[in-house]
C-alpha cells in the first residue's frame, strides 16, 4: 500500500468509472477514489474515459481507502486543506460573492478570500459583473493569519491550463503530419483553417504550385481541405500548413513534356530586367533571356512586354533538378542570323536556283 502526504500530487490512470465515483490505479491492492462530479462538464457529462491518465491530489484515507481530488472545494475546503493547497499549488474552487475594493470576495467552503481584479480571468477580460455568482477555479497566492487572509488568482489557473493545452497540442500536431481541415476565413496573405480545434494558417504561396493572385481563386469559406503541417511555433501559437505539398510536382516529369526544340505557346507570367518568364503550364515557367529577344541591350523590357500576353517560344534546354527551362522566341536573333546567312549564301548564278531567294532580291 502506498502512503501519501495530504496535498501530494500524483499522476495516475482511471481504471473504472462507476456511479458517482472514479477509481484510480495506485499500483496497490486498494484503488484510489475520486468524486466523478469533479471531471464533469456543465451539463453533467464526464469529460474522461477509463484508461485516461490524470493528475490528482491526495486528501485523506477513510476506512483504508485513499481519497483524491483534482481541486479543493466545498466540504474538503477546511483551513488545513486550504493551507495544503497553498503549499502544494492545488487548485481550489470558490464562488465569487461580490465586488469589493480592488477585486472580488470569494467564498471557498467556509473561508472567505480575496481575488484582485488583475488576477481574475485569463487573456479575455470581462466586466466585473460577469464574474459575480460564478463558481471558478483559483490558485492560492497568499495564506496568512491561519487562513484569515487568503489571496487568490484565477489567472494563474488559466495560465496553467493553457500551458497543459499547448503541451497536448504539441504532442498531437507535428511537422510533417497530414491533417484534414475546414477553411474558416480568407485573408489577403492566406487562409485560416480549423484543423480540429486548432487554427492553422495556410499562406497563399502554399495553396497551390500554380500562380494565383487572390486566395479566393482556389479557396472558399467552409471548404474542406487536406494539408501538411510545415511549421509549428507553440510559444507564439502558430501552425502553418500547406496544400501545395500534397500536389504532384510537375517538375518531376517536365523533361518528358518539354524536349529541346519543341515549340510551345505560352503566356507571359513575369517581366524582369534580364528577360521574360513565360508560363507553359500550371506551375511551370521558362525564361526567355534578354539575349534571345529582338531588343537593344538598354531596352526597358517592362515597357515592351506585358504580363498576360501570349508568346510562342521554343525550348532550348531543361534543367528539372534546378527547375529551370531556357527558352527562345520562335523568331529569335539567332534564328534570324542563321536565316540571313543562309539567304546570302544563295546565288542566282549557282548550280541551284532558289526561287524564294530570287523573289526577295526583286
Amino acid at each position: 500500500m502506498n502512503y501519501f502526504e495530504p496535498g501530494q500530487e500524483i499522476e495516475t490512470t482511471i481504471v473504472q468509472i462507476s456511479g458517482d465515483t472514479i477509481f484510480l490505479d495506485l499500483n496497490a491492492k486498494t484503488e484510489g477514489i475520486l468524486d466523478k462530479a469533479e471531471l464533469c462538464d456543465d451539463k453533467g457529462n464526464v469529460k474522461v474515459n477509463e484508461g485516461d491518465k490524470i493528475k490528482a491530489y491526495y486528501l485523506s484515507t477513510k476506512d483504508g481507502v485513499p481519497y483524491f481530488t483534482t481541486k479543493i472545494a466545498g466540504h474538503n475546503a477546511d483551513t488545513d486543506m486550504l493551507e495544503k493547497a497553498f503549499q502544494s499549488g492545488i487548485p481550489v474552487d470558490g464562488k465569487v460573492e461580490k465586488e469589493i475594493k480592488g477585486g472580488f470576495e470569494v467564498k471557498i467552503g467556509s473561508a472567505r478570500a480575496f481575488c484582485p481584479f488583475s488576477q481574475m480571468g485569463y487573456k479575455q477580460k470581462e466586466e466585473p459583473s460577469f464574474y459575480i455568482g460564478r463558481v471558478m477555479s483559483f490558485k492560492i497566492q497568499e495564506f496568512k493569519n491561519e487562513g484569515k487572509n487568503i489571496v487568490l488568482s484565477n489567472r494563474a489557473i488559466g495560465e496553467m491550463e493553457y500551458a497543459e493545452n499547448l503541451k497536448g497540442l504539441a504532442a498531437k500536431y507535428k511537422e510533417g503530419d497530414i491533417v484534414n481541415g475546414k477553411v474558416v476565413e480568407l485573408k489577403d496573405k492566406g487562409a485560416v483553417v480549423d484543423i480540429g480545434g486548432v487554427l492553422a494558417f495556410l499562406p497563399i504561396s502554399e495553396i497551390t504550385r500554380g500562380h494565383i493572385k487572390q486566395v479566393s481563386e482556389k479557396l472558399s469559406v467552409d471548404q474542406e481541405v487536406k494539408a501538411k503541417i510545415i511549421r509549428t511555433d507553440w510559444e507564439r501559437e502558430r501552425v502553418s500548413i500547406s496544400t501545395k505539398e500534397l500536389e504532384a510536382d510537375p517538375w518531376d516529369t517536365v523533361a518528358d513534356r518539354y524536349t529541346e526544340g519543341k515549340k510551345v505557346d505560352g503566356v507571359i507570367a513575369r517581366v524582369a530586367d534580364f528577360g521574360v518568364f513565360v508560363n507553359l503550364e500550371e506551375a511551370i515557367d521558362g525564361l526567355v533571356h534578354i539575349s534571345e529577344l529582338d531588343v537593344d541591350a538598354n531596352t526597358n523590357l517592362k515597357k515592351k512586354f506585358n504580363v498576360g500576353d501570349k508568346m510562342s517560344v521554343v525550348v532550348k534546354s531543361v534543367d528539372a533538378k534546378n527547375k529551370r527551362i531556357a527558352l527562345t522566341t520562335t523568331t529569335s536573333l539567332e534564328q534570324d542570323k542563321t536565316t540571313a546567312k543562309y539567304m546570302s549564301s544563295q546565288d542566282d548564278d549557282g548550280d541551284t536556283y532558289n526561287p524564294f531567294a530570287a523573289l526577295l532580291k526583286k
